[in-house]
């Protein structure tokens, strides 16, 4: 526990964060890295909560997928 908060939470806040702050970029290209670092610890989340979240993990990977494709396979 930092401050009172258990490390679990502390990962949902820190994807939160990272979801808030990406849709916040002008640049397609920049949001969708920061939005896939939310996501990634969004199913990190979701799989270390003290029951396993399969929404939230099957959610943030298909956000996951969808970014990685247009970020390195879809081109222009």
């Amino acid at each position: 526990m930092i401050l009172g908060v258990s490390i679990t939470d502390w990962v949902g806040y820190l994807a939160s964060l990272a979801l808030i702050i990406s849709f916040m970029m002008k640049n397609v290209r920049t949001l969708r890295i920061i939005n896939s670092i939310g996501a990634v610890l969004f199913v990190i989340y979701g799989i270390i909560m003290l029951q396993i979240s399969y929404p939230i993990i099957i959610t943030n990977g298909f956000i996951l997928g969808a970014n990685i494709y247009y970020l390195f396979l879809k081109k222009n």
